[in-house]
């Protein structure tokens, strides 16, 4: 369905509760551009996945991969310029969000699709206090009253498991501690209960004790509410205890997609195998910790052929000459971009 300047969305008219397992989030062959000095950066290329309600898709891949990118394009966030929606389609239970006047994506953004920023203390206004910023939600999108919606603060910040709530809400992001900042934004995100969680590297810069707290955190949650979530990491060990499904992404592209469990137990891209090979381990002979060779290529000038060919040990000679399209593999419900899927050991 596409929305025009002219149409309006109300909350009781289509937004209503979801069942389990509904498709909640297309993104379609999406591709994001933008206009530099130095040429155009191809940030996101032809980007398909979808989200279903109760479900956990893990987005993974390198810095600048395009994993935080496309999650801006879905929420509406990116600069405009020098950013642009090449191509592409993003559809929320059926509404075209590409397009979209402002007044549908404030009736979207909050009540039905929200996000947790990569970096707490930048996504608190620091300003004010946290609490306010909470209440705000309520008193802008519910019509509460100033102690009505300050009390649903504090219920909120209670609820992510934020000691002292009472105490806490008067208190401004500086004097939260980094767990307790991105507990903060996650009651901010959860204030309107909506459908759809974007959470964008949220455990970055957090010990892994509180990395464990803050992913089980979300998993109780989303457990309560049957809410779909959609987890930007290049974090491994994270996805491996919360994700359903998988996208790798490579310089823009998804280079492979499936289930967390085919992804774990055989990786189907010579990428993904990298990756994967990287990750440290308890088990086995101690030595060099393994890294992919290379660099991730420039945006502006991508190479022909697999982007991923100047650092695949198993690449050919077509690789460097033909790009390859996501195809299914045998025995899997996933894809994978490579000329060599089928041959790799």
């Amino acid at each position: 369905m596409s929305v025009t300047e002219s149409e309006t969305i109300t909350a009781t008219e289509v937004w209503s509760p979801v069942d389990a397992g509904e498709l909640l989030l297309e993104v379609e062959d999406l591709s994001v551009a933008f206009d530099t000095n130095d040429g155009v950066v191809q940030a996101v290329s032809d980007l398909s996945w979808e989200l279903r309600a109760g479900e956990t898709l893990a987005v993974l891949g390198e810095s600048g991969s395009g994993k935080s990118v496309s999650v801006q394009a879905v929420m509406g966030l990116l600069p405009m310029p020098p950013g642009r929606i090449a191509q592409g389609s993003i559809r929320y239970r059926g509404t075209e969000l590409v397009g979209a006047s402002n007044s549908v994506m404030r009736e979207i953004r909050g009540p039905e699709i929200a996000m947790i920023f990569q970096d707490p203390l930048s996504g608190l206004n620091p300003v004010y206090r946290v609490g306010w910023q909470i209440a705000e939600m309520f008193r802008f999108h519910r019509g509460l009253s100033k102690r009505e919606a300050n009390k649903k603060a504090v219920e909120l910040m209670d609820r992510v498991e934020i000691p002292n709530p009472g105490v806490r809400a008067r208190q401004y992001p500086h004097q939260f501690s980094g767990g307790m900042r991105q507990r903060a934004m996650i009651a901010l995100a959860l204030s309107l209960d909506p459908k759809v969680l974007i959470a964008d590297e949220p455990t970055t810069a957090l010990d892994v004790t509180v990395q464990a707290q803050i992913m089980e955190l979300l998993t109780q949650l989303q457990a309560e509410t049957q809410m779909g979530l959609v987890l930007i990491t290049h974090d491994l060990g994270v996805v491996a205890s919360v994700a359903d499904r998988v996208v790798t992404m490579y310089a823009g592209r998804a280079v492979e997609t499936g289930t967390a469990d085919d992804f774990y137990g055989a990786p189907a891209h010579p990428y993904s195998r990298g990756l994967m090979a990287s990750v440290p381990r308890l088990t086995g002979e101690l030595g060099r910790l393994y890294s992919i060779p290379g660099s991730p290529p420039s945006l502006v000038h991508l190479p022909p052929g697999c982007p991923f060919h100047p650092r695949c040990t198993y690449a050919i000679d077509v690789c460097a000459t033909t790009r390859p399209q996501l195809e299914p593999v045998d025995g899997r419900s996933g894809a994978s971009a490579c000329h060599r899927t089928a041959e790799l050991p």
